[in-house]
């Protein structure tokens, strides 16, 4: 009974603070998950089987949408956005694991916590874009950035998975084997299907819900596939939505989101992640992840405002797409868990030296998003029942 009724609850919660006081729903979603993490309610998370897999199937499919709003021609047409985006992830790297040395960490948890502060959260950045109905420069920005961080995090982590397990074992081809197999497959695999789905879907009469139907079916292939394969399903449902964009498939604004069945799958993800995180951790790790946030922050937002000029866009924009861009949880702790689960085994001391970085990052982070956008003027948000209509443009 916990899980219907801990949804329900932060379902209704998240309607009523986003009616009353504009906060974004996936912030009532963390806060109702923590809660329930702090109670301990039994049949939450590990009494439950397959709930790990339900969460990594609702963020590739957030994943697939972000895939597939990234645009390559923009790339060669202004590769500096190309070039900040992969400076600032490198720069965020460098910085992170430089600052988590001032709290006497071991080497190999420095450069994990180093890694996933890299990423951005698709899961968080996507909903709120979505929720404001976003569309502009610093919007387009900002999902191309949380694009580039998402895969080099995960590039990232993949080789130190490699590295660690070379110098565990010793063994160069399992070693291999665990990271980049698992990376160039998992980029094969997601690019396949992004292939094959367009052109199952050139079939006349194919109608709208059909193809967001498609299109579902696919990443929970992807993601069964990567499961069974010990691949990365994340990787590879960004990939699959990057390729099928290219093979110019169309998206109506109806079929965003997978329509409920995404909104439920989205609400349980958020409800999840935040569950997962342990409390005694959170209070023990709280200094370390405000240093550590400061220092993320510092860089992105520094590297996006120094760049704003050359990527043809201006300073006060290049702030917004940096704040914008401070989610980051639930992409992070589902690819670390997976890493767990893979036989990563500093992983689970990884996730707790972060967890006070992750509870505020999830609770906070989309809401620095929303306001960004927000102040970006890129946003159109219309009331339900014919109200009155609030337009930031």
């Amino acid at each position: 009974m916990a899980w219907p009724l801990v949804l329900l609850l932060a379902w209704a919660l998240g309607e009523r603070l986003h009616s009353g006081w504009q906060v974004p729903r996936v912030s009532s979603y963390v806060a109702v998950g923590l809660l329930a993490s702090l109670f301990n309610l039994p049949g939450l998370t590990a009494e439950v089987p397959g709930l790990p897999f339900l969460a990594n199937v609702a963020l590739a499919l957030l994943l697939f949408e972000l895939g597939y709003r990234i645009n390559l021609r923009w790339f060669r047409h202004n590769p500096w956005v190309l070039a900040l985006g992969l400076f600032e992830s490198v720069l965020t790297f460098a910085l992170v694991y430089i600052a988590s040395g001032w709290f006497d960490l071991a080497t190999d948890l420095r450069l994990i916590i180093a890694a996933l502060s890299i990423s951005a959260s698709p899961a968080g950045i996507v909903r709120v874009a979505n929720e404001l109905r976003s569309a502009g420069q610093v919007t387009e920005r900002v999902m191309h950035l949380c694009a580039i961080n998402c895969l080099v995090s995960v590039l990232a982590l993949k080789l130190l998975v490699g590295y660690w397990t070379l110098s565990t074992s010793g063994d160069l081809l399992v070693a291999a084997f665990g990271s980049v197999h698992a990376l160039l497959t998992s980029v094969a695999m997601g690019g396949a299907l992004g292939v094959a789905i367009p052109w199952l879907l050139r079939r006349p009469g194919t109608h709208e819900r059909g193809v967001t139907v498609v299109f579902a079916l696919a990443v929970v292939l992807l993601t069964t596939m990567s499961y069974g394969f010990r691949l990365s399903p994340l990787l590879a449902a960004l990939v699959f939505g990057i390729v099928a964009r290219e093979r110019r498939v169309h998206l109506t604004n109806a079929q965003r989101g997978f329509g409920t069945a995404g909104d439920l799958l989205t609400l349980f993800l958020f409800v999840y992640i935040a569950s997962l995180l342990d409390w005694g951790s959170v209070m023990g790790s709280l200094l370390l992840g405000l240093t550590l946030i400061a220092v993320r922050t510092a860089t992105k937002v520094g590297c996006s405002v120094a760049a704003a000029r050359l990527s043809g866009s201006t300073e006060r924009k290049g702030l917004l797409t940096g704040l914008a861009l401070m989610p980051m949880s639930a992409f992070a702790i589902l690819l670390i868990e997976q890493s767990r689960v893979y036989g990563f085994a500093p992983a689970a001391e990884a996730l707790s030296l972060m967890a006070g970085m992750m509870l505020l990052q999830e609770l906070l982070g989309p809401v620095v998003s929303q306001r960004s956008l927000m102040a970006a003027h890129e946003t159109h948000v219309t009331q339900a029942d014919g109200q009155i209509t609030r337009s930031v443009l």
